[in-house]
């Protein structure tokens, strides 16, 4: 998917580059899971959990752990296993690039929660800054700490969209593993409640980024100028999208960044990952101004007037897609409990 557009050198390079990073992942992967298997004697992962519950986290239980989280760390491109994620996001063809940033990232996340969570749960850890214990969380609080700051810092710099989203969804795999960090029922519901979202998100983002990418042959920031008076419908969807991303009220990445960080915040002794929530919040703050200087852009900055660009508004089933994604955004924000409440009742 990632190398289908043959006439685009760029599609072949992050082709062979999503290829690289992905079969080592998988290795790194398949090579700590055995260790797991020849530690338990089992893939079940009830049985894993029953099986290290009566074993001290011993040198290759722990290597093995740290190698099923480093390959899972490709698959969420979290840092500092991220490096493939902008050239996949800018060569890929849109439509292969909004289903890695969105669908490959929750299947990634919902099945890395599963395994941490039930299978690796006796040897959780802890990340608490006043009690630190060796296990799975303080592997993941270090990971989710780099991809905070490697994911705003440098993406302030982008002047591509698509590479600026690819850097964003480094900084998002780290707020949504604080869910997964915290851990529980709660904290689990909190990551699969925020990676829905931002899977919503990222879908209508790249919609806008593709019927702007028709019409002008580029996905540059320039190329976004003066967007809202060639289609002020995908102008205002794309300003739905940004400010969501930065966790603005009263969008939907708003209550799923504040139940993440409230459920981390909560977690531990004596509130011990509030060192990583602060760091979080830190990085929220980092991300609104390059989500703002897009919709500078799009809304202040004075556009060639071409005549291709009137034809924005004539894709009408993209254009009603991109808005029924907006919608969804729009709903879950102001009524998070509809799917709050269905993501707890399926993991009692």
């Amino acid at each position: 998917m990632t190398a289908f557009d043959k006439t685009d050198i760029r599609s072949a390079e992050a082709g062979l580059k999503y290829f690289l990073f992905g079969s080592t992942a998988s290795a790194f992967t398949l090579f700590g899971l055995s260790f797991i298997y020849g530690m338990a004697g089992t893939t079940s992962l009830a049985d894993i959990a029953a099986n290290l519950a009566g074993q001290s986290l011993s040198p290759l239980l722990f290597a093995g752990m740290v190698m099923t989280l480093v390959g899972f760390a490709f698959k969420i491109a979290a840092a500092p296993f991220h490096l493939w994620a902008p050239d996949a996001y800018q060569g890929a063809p849109v439509s292969s690039a909004a289903f890695i940033a969105s669908g490959s990232k929750v299947a990634s996340f919902v099945v890395l929660g599963k395994i941490v969570l039930i299978g690796f749960g006796p040897v959780q850890g802890s990340a608490d800054w006043h009690a630190m214990v060796t296990g799975w969380s303080p592997v993941l609080a270090v990971l989710a700490a780099f991809s905070i700051l490697i994911g705003n810092l440098v993406a302030l710099v982008q002047t591509n969209l698509r590479r600026l989203l690819a850097y964003s969804a480094v900084a998002h795999a780290g707020y949504t593993l604080l869910g997964i960090i915290a851990g529980g029922r709660e904290g689990f519901s909190a990551t699969l409640f925020y990676t829905t979202i931002y899977a919503f998100t990222l879908i209508g983002a790249f919609g806008v980024v593709a019927l702007v990418r028709r019409e002008t042959g580029g996905d540059d920031l320039q190329n976004f100028a003066g967007l809202r008076t060639r289609s002020p419908l995908l102008a205002g969807c794309m300003a739905v999208f940004m400010l969501s991303l930065a966790g603005l009220p009263p969008l939907a990445g708003f209550f799923g960044k504040f139940y993440l960080f409230s459920v981390a915040f909560r977690a531990g002794a004596n509130h011990g990952l509030l060192w990583l929530v602060v760091l979080a919040l830190f990085g929220s703050l980092i991300s609104l101004y390059y989500y703002l200087i897009v919709l500078k852009v799009i809304f202040q900055t004075r556009g060639a007037e071409t005549g291709s660009l009137a034809s924005l508004g004539q894709n009408g089933l993209s254009n009603l897609t991109i808005a029924f994604a907006a919608a969804v955004v729009l709903f879950l924000g102001m009524a998070p409990q509809f799917l709050v409440t269905r993501i707890l009742g399926t993991l009692q």
